[in-house]
């Protein structure tokens, strides 16, 4: 008979336990289980033209598997004899595939009665890797919308779960739905850059083993999406996305909340939010698992001061869900520049990756880095009409960039409204803030809070901007 194309199964086929450019999640020691199983099938082939191909007398086959280096042929797990049953089907487990790699899968048989023209071949898989993998979820900014051109290549050992359902090498951009199998992710606008491939590239450099990312972000996702207890419907998808491959994420990088104020659903928002941390975490069977979030960047579009009031009310949720949810961490992007009217550029993404970098390489991996944004922690009345801001988290000093006070993001707000201060005076970490009246008892104070904040946010000289706060009460 002579074997076409997809016909052509000769030797061992594997058929499940790996696919090309596939990142195994570690466990705790350090190893991925890698278990792989298929077919052997015997065949002679006729070197006469056209090629023709004839079974063997079926007997006694053993088949054997090893994973070695793809740099230099090096076995990492040594050539294993399969299990192997009468009917060719055959299986192995590899229970301590140390982290690292590029690696390769190889097979090959050996029977009884060998010619030298029966095959003995088997398949390969390429470029695995075992290493930790992370889940990006939420809306725009997560899949990425950047479409202006940046210097962020693609590097071996850091790959990418596709929409397609297929292992990949990690290229922008990320989110894209070609061959799309998981429709509650076929986004419906070509997504753009995105902070992960850099976040990945860094993590990788600086631990030394592949990183693997599963993208399942959808563009104008409100939280009701991600919450079971409410729609859950990308929830769901993407525990199917994570099922496919038996994957446990190492963390969750997540960048969502621009939905809620056109919504008008900030003031639950850290009660849902809330719900889709513990649900995932319970489902995962990953009570601990790390979920490092973004606080929401500006958005440039006019609005009223009550979606003013939405965007701040969920900025402060975010920094809530930090200091209430245990493993939940927020860092700033108020600082990075726009592509469009409300998402990040790719010059912007780049710096974000790299704060989420240097979270997950401290909170994650016990680095000793400071990535943790200064924050307003404290707002105490100096005389009726002067309110001192005292900054937690200043390793330079507080650099407010000399700006006009009238550009300063900050606001009072007691019985007779808003008030922005009509000068201030810089400490190195504190800022004084001095208003045209006395304010009333009661009085709060809200920062870098609306929709827009402004062009300048106050930052620690060198190294980050602050957290954005929301009703903050001022002290007595």
């Amino acid at each position: 008979m002579q074997l076409h194309g997809s016909e052509l199964k000769k030797g061992v086929v594997i058929e499940r336990g790996a696919s090309p450019w596939q990142i195994f999640q570690q466990n705790e020691q350090g190893f991925a289980v890698i278990r792989l199983s298929g077919t052997a099938h015997r065949v002679r082939q006729s070197f006469e033209l056209p090629l023709e191909f004839s079974a063997v007398p079926e007997g006694a086959v053993t088949v054997k598997a090893r994973i070695a280096l793809e740099s230099s042929g090096e076995s990492v797990c040594p050539w294993t004899v399969c299990r192997t049953d009468a009917d060719g089907r055959w299986s192995v487990t590899f229970d301590r595939v140390p982290a690292g790699g590029l690696y390769r899968v190889e097979t090959y048989m050996e029977y009884q009665g060998w010619d030298g023209l029966s095959s003995t071949r088997g398949d390969m898989i390429h470029n695995i890797g075992v290493g930790d993998v992370f889940v990006v979820a939420g809306q725009s900014n997560a899949a990425g919308r950047a479409k202006n051109p940046v210097e962020d290549a693609p590097e071996l050992g850091v790959h990418l779960l596709r929409d397609s359902g297929v292992w990949d090498l990690a290229t922008h951009p990320l989110g894209e739905t070609t061959g799309s199998v998981h429709q509650g992710h076929f986004e419906n606008h070509n997504p753009g850059h995105t902070p992960w491939l850099h976040f990945a590239k860094l993590l990788k450099r600086e631990l030394g083993y592949p990183i693997g990312i599963v993208m399942s972000a959808y563009g104008g996702a409100p939280l009701r999406w991600w919450n079971p207890e409410e729609n859950g419907a990308l929830y769901y998808n993407m525990l199917e996305q994570l099922a496919d491959y038996e994957l446990h994420p190492k963390a969750v990088l997540w960048y969502q909340g621009e939905a809620e104020g056109y919504e008008t659903a900030a003031g639950t928002y850290l009660a849902r939010f809330t719900q889709f941390v513990d649900a995932l975490r319970r489902d995962l069977n990953q009570p601990e698992l790390p979920v490092i979030t973004v606080q929401l960047n500006r958005c440039m579009t006019p609005c009223d001061t009550a979606l003013d009031r939405q965007w701040g009310m969920v900025r402060q949720a975010q920094v809530a869900a930090a200091r209430s949810i245990p493993g939940v961490y927020v860092l700033p992007s108020s600082d990075v520049a726009l592509y469009d009217f409300i998402h990040n550029s790719a010059q912007g993404n780049l710096v974000i990756g790299e704060r989420c970098a240097r979270c997950a390489l401290a909170e994650l991996y016990g680095k000793p880095l400071m990535w943790q944004a200064p924050e307003v922690c404290r707002a105490e009345r100096r005389a009726p009409d002067t309110v001192v801001l005292h900054f937690s988290r200043i390793c330079n000093w507080l650099n407010p960039f000399d700006v006009d006070a009238a550009l300063l993001p900050f606001e009072a707000e007691d019985a007779q409204g808003l008030l922005r201060c009509e000068r201030y005076e810089t400490g190195n970490d504190t800022l004084t803030l001095f208003f045209a009246r006395p304010l009333e008892s009661g009085a709060v104070l809200h920062g870098v809070w609306r929709a827009n904040p402004g062009p300048c946010t106050p930052c620690d000289c060198m190294r980050m901007p602050m957290l954005s706060f929301y009703n903050l009460p001022i002290e007595e």
